[in-house]
């Protein structure tokens, strides 16, 4: 077996998007999107989000279009936002699809339905976000945008950050 400095995996410098990478050292908080309720419910981790302020405010976000979440939430009309903080990684990597999740990612945490979908219980903030229309095609994501409806922000922990594919800690 041999350990790697690297990501065995990765596509060498030569063969890497640009556009990727670009936006790779953009970085940018993790979010929790969750729509649903159960048996229904969905997720995604998210970090290409965007809050606009105004009356109202707005979350906008990039979403894979082949995931449970996009599907959910095209149906739903509304979702929570949750901003992620250190602690949660692994729960983050589970709903990104690149971790196991023995019998599903929802087991990770502990929940709380509210009238937008389920919120991971001990978040330092969130929004309910209703949804204005149905998504836009934009690249190969799909750009939901959301009117905000509910916002809760608590003290701040050591948030969940991502950058040129990894988690790291700010500062």
């Amino acid at each position: 077996m041999t350990i790697h400095s690297g990501h065995p995996f990765a596509e060498p410098p030569a063969g890497r998007d640009p556009v990727r990478r670009l936006r790779g050292r953009l970085g940018g908080a993790v979010t929790l999107w969750a729509t649903g309720s159960e048996p229904g419910r969905a997720a995604l981790t998210v970090s290409s989000v965007l809050v606009a302020a105004g009356d109202p405010g707005r979350v906008l976000g990039l979403l894979d279009p082949d995931s449970d979440l996009a599907l959910a939430a095209a149906s739903t009309g509304t979702a929570v936002v949750a901003l992620l903080q250190w602690r949660h990684r692994d729960l983050a990597d589970a709903f990104a699809g690149v971790a196991p999740a023995p019998g599903g990612a929802f087991r990770l945490g502990s929940w709380t339905q509210t009238p937008w979908g389920p919120l991971l219980d001990g978040v330092s903030a969130w929004a309910g976000i209703r949804f204005t229309g149905p998504a836009r095609e934009v690249g190969w994501t799909e750009l939901f945008d959301g009117v905000i409806e509910h916002v809760e922000i608590g003290d701040e922990e050591v948030p969940l950050e991502h950058r040129r594919g990894r988690y790291v800690r700010p500062g």
